[in-house]
Parts: C-alpha cells; structure tokens; sequence
C-alpha cells in the first residue's frame, strides 16, 4: 500500500513538472510578459476545434509566425483535407489544394466568410501565445483575460524551455468557441 502511494506521488509530481494548471496573478500583464511581445518568431503545433451555432469542426493545426507574416496549416486525420493561410500584411491567401488558391486584402472579413464566423485573426496571434493584444485594452480574469468582447481562458500552461506557454485555451464570446492545444512550441521560430 506505501508502495502505491509514493509510486502515486512520484507520477503526480513528474506530471506537474510537465504542465503548470495555474498561472500567477498579474502574468498576463504588459510588464510580466513584455520580452514575449518582443518574440520575433515562433512556431506550434497543436489541434484545434471551433464550434458556432451553426457548424463544428476540428483539425490538426501547425502555425508559424514570422516578423512579416503568417502561416496556418489546417489538416484532417493523415493530413487529409490541408488548407494553408498565409497572411501578410493586409492580404491573405487561403490555398485548399488542386490549384484552388483565394486571395483577398480583408484578411478578417474574408477568413469570416470562408469559415462562416468571425475570427479575430490579428488578436488571435497574441492570445496563442498568452498575451493580451498590444495597445488593446483587457481585463483580467482568473485564468486568463476578456478583450473586445472575447473571454480567452488559459486551461493548461507549459513550461517551454525558460518560457511557460500555453497548452490548453479556450477562446470565445457569444457566437463561438475556439478551443486550442498545443502539443509542441518552438520559439525560435524552426
């Protein structure tokens, strides 16, 4: 019986060392987390899943943010039914495969449409990685923050290399619900 107990405690204190389920107060301020608006490239990978009132889906997800751009690979079970978005600037490029490439200079609103709700592309890229959107007015909550109308809850955090990331979120308001996990990050942009 002691046996099983320390065996027990043993794997409880490995898994803790492998995630970290509360974040201390004040962790998404600007000033507790200032080097990482300064992070120039990242990349993760992970899965995701957006419900809204009239369609859910999920994929598996790889992004890749640069200083100039974005890419976000969406993929079904063995990579089937890819859709790349690449964002640059103003314009941004949806590739589904077969030569069927979509370009448009409204990223938000034509992202909306393709997806049927809208995603707040620009915001988004911040909240992944914890941190309020810069220069955007939050407030925040026990577990994360809410910003222009959205509740974005930070489930489960990582610790990545000197860096606690997260690893479960959720983000939504009253039309949808974007649930994200990242399995992997690479912050150095590789």
């Amino acid at each position: 019986m002691t046996q099983h107990l320390v065996t027990a405690c043993f794997v409880l204190l490995l898994s803790a060392c492998a995630s970290v389920s509360t974040v201390p107060g004040g962790f998404y301020s600007q000033a507790a987390r200032a080097h990482l608006y300064d992070m120039r490239e990242w990349r993760m990978e992970g899965r995701v899943a957006i419900t809204s009132p009239k369609d859910s889906w999920s994929a598996h997800i790889e992004w890749s943010h640069l200083p100039d751009s974005e890419t976000i690979r969406l993929s079904g079970p063995l990579g089937q039914g890819a859709v790349v978005i690449e964002l640059s600037g103003d314009v941004v490029k949806i590739d589904r495969g077969g030569g069927h490439v979509q370009t448009s200079n409204q990223p938000e609103q034509f992202i909306s449409q393709q997806l049927g709700l809208f995603v707040p592309l620009q915001s988004l890229r911040f909240w992944a990685v914890g941190l309020p959107e810069s220069g955007q007015a939050f407030q925040e909550t026990d577990d994360g923050f809410v910003q222009d109308g959205w509740l974005i809850a930070y489930k489960e955090m990582q610790k990545t290399g000197a860096e606690i990331m997260p690893h479960k979120m959720a983000v939504s308001n009253e039309h949808a619900k974007l649930k994200l996990i990242v399995d992997q990050w690479d912050l150095n942009g590789g």
